[in-house]
């Protein structure tokens, strides 16, 4: 028995990347960056604490010490994911300073590169779509990121001089969340390219 959970943690390990299953990392981002990727590639629902606690090397006596209830640790890995997010902005700003036209460009730029490179999407979509009517906590989370990020967006095609900025921004966010959900579902590097012509059509529109 003992020979067969240990071929069931290794299977599972050999899911993540080395960084995870680092020990000298603190157990709470083990456990934290753990989950995230076991989510993203099985879905939340598709993977218990047990399994969670077995990958990032600690137990489940850790894992709740750290996070009250998977819920919970659901929400810390959606948290997470929009920091990084808001990394994005930053990154903009540092790299065309005082230039907002110029920060529109890179954003789309910079979005049309992530979806060439992902193939699960957005984690916050994914997570509001498997949770769909469950009145999940993580609900919350997602629904200020999304706002937040439709928010900076909207502010940045009005720095631009967009004529109708919440109208550019909500076409932009529109044409974002479509190429995201038609990357996973027909799997066409195309639509890559496809996004940043409609993204580049509209601001052109909206100048």
């Amino acid at each position: 028995m003992s020979r067969t959970l240990s071929a069931k943690k290794s299977e599972t390990l050999s899911l993540l990347s080395p960084a995870n299953t680092d020990e000298k990392i603190p157990p709470r981002e083990r456990i934290v960056s753990t989950a995230a990727e076991l989510f993203r590639e099985h879905g939340i629902r598709g993977i218990g604490v047990d399994a969670i606690a077995d990958a990032a090397l600690t137990n489940k006596m850790t894992l709740y010490r750290h996070f009250g209830s998977k819920d919970e640790l659901v929400c810390e890995t959606l948290r997470r994911a929009s920091e990084k997010a808001e990394a994005i902005w930053r990154d903009l700003e540092t790299a065309h300073p005082d230039d907002p036209k110029g920060q529109l460009r890179a954003w789309v730029e910079a979005r049309t590169q992530s979806l060439c490179g992902e193939h699960v999407g957005c984690d916050l979509a994914n997570a509001a779509i498997e949770l769909k009517g469950e009145g999940h906590p993580a609900y919350g989370v997602i629904e200020r990121h999304k706002a937040e990020q439709r928010d900076r967006l909207e502010a940045l095609c009005l720095a631009a001089g967009a004529r109708e900025p919440k109208l550019l921004a909500d076409t932009l966010t529109l044409l974002l969340e479509g190429a995201r959900v038609t990357r996973q579902a027909m799997g066409n590097d195309t639509c890559c390219n496809h996004f940043s012509k409609a993204c580049n059509a509209a601001m052109a529109a909206f100048a």
